[in-house]
């Protein structure tokens, strides 16, 4: 007698539905959501106040402006992010809106200053020579002289007469603005010395503060000038020639008003 085969019982398991059908439903649904998103800061913005409107309509006209801000928050008037151990008052930031009021203030300024320029008569030699430009610092006005072009007698600190013209202009119209002021003086690298210890940091101060002189009897309000500086050769305007002449200059800075603010908070 053979001895019986075994039997083998096969048992289909349970057929699964639903099985994986691509990930095209999650792009769709994370367009959605963005769409909607998009809608309600939209409707958000138009319930607004025209400040907010304005600060934010500012903020993508030029984000430059904005370079002070480091808030949780786009908009001025939030509560700014504090580290631990950080006191209140070095959390102080500029206001948005302000920044860019001052800094359609100083450009406006400038835009005066070069009218005038363009009208004086008798400075057309040295008017090219005069730089102006924004910084975070505020607005720069550098009086830039060029071989055989100088605002001063040639290793002196006595300025020409078209240059006290020039800065008399800038003057009375720096006048009319609230900002302090610093006024810098700059030199090449070229070895100066009289003999009696007198070089290019001498020279570079003297040159500032004959210009403050000049600028405070052409219409500076009393106390607007804060600083005098003599930097020598220490920033070049031409770092790639040290010697190059364009890097003797006097510097007039009118400092940001929001940026005097936040560096006093700092100081705090």
């Amino acid at each position: 007698m053979k001895p019986q085969a075994p039997i083998i019982i096969t048992r289909k398991g349970r057929a699964h539905h639903g099985g994986h059908h691509g990930g095209a439903w999650k792009v769709a649904y994370a367009d959605f959501v963005t769409a909607m998103m998009a809608f309600f800061l939209v409707m958000w913005l138009v319930a607004q106040s025209p400040d907010v409107k304005a600060n934010v309509a500012g903020y993508f006209r030029d984000p430059g402006v904005f370079e002070f801000e480091r808030s949780n928050g786009m908009l001025a008037g939030g509560t700014p992010g504090m580290e631990p151990g950080m006191a209140p008052e070095a959390m102080a930031k500029p206001d948005p809106a302000a920044l860019l009021r001052e800094r359609q203030v100083l450009q406006s300024a400038a835009g005066h200053i070069r009218e005038q320029l363009m009208q004086a008569p008798g400075i057309a030699t040295l008017r090219d020579q005069i730089e102006f430009t924004l910084t975070s610092e505020g607005l720069r006005i550098e009086l830039i002289e060029r071989a055989g072009s100088s605002f001063f007698d040639s290793g002196s600190a006595l300025l020409r007469g078209e240059s006290i013209r020039i800065l008399t202009i800038i003057a009375g119209e720096l006048g009319k603005l609230a900002n302090d002021l610093a006024v810098e003086g700059h030199t090449d690298r070229r070895a100066y010395a009289n003999g009696n210890g007198y070089g290019n940091w001498e020279l570079s101060s003297d040159r500032a503060n004959s210009a403050r002189r000049e600028m405070e009897r052409g219409g500076l309000k009393p106390g607007q000038v804060q600083t005098v500086r003599g930097f020598a050769a220490t920033q070049l305007h031409r770092k790639d020639d040290p010697l190059d002449p364009r890097n003797r200059r006097v510097s007039i800075v009118v400092r940001s008003q929001a940026a005097v603010a936040l560096e006093s908070a700092l100081q705090k």
